[in-house]
């Protein structure tokens, strides 16, 4: 089922608060996250993100296609 029209997209509030700091730091390093269920919004866009799968961290590299998964 999916989510509401209304209720706008989910993403962690933590996970977005570390990929805007690492974009203005300009670093290039991999966020670790473990928020799996997060939308991914266009702010997230050029990071690297090491999202973790229950066994180890996969590094994913968030591109325009991926917006809205």
């Amino acid at each position: 089922m999916a989510r509401s029209v209304w209720k706008g997209p989910y993403f962690d509030i933590t996970l977005y608060k570390k990929v805007k700091k690492s974009k203005e730091e300009n670093s290039k390093s991999p966020i670790k996250t473990w928020s799996r269920r997060s939308t991914i919004i266009p702010d997230f866009v050029g990071v690297t993100l090491s999202v973790y799968n229950g066994k180890s961290f996969i590094p994913v590299f968030v591109t325009e296609d991926m917006v809205g998964h």
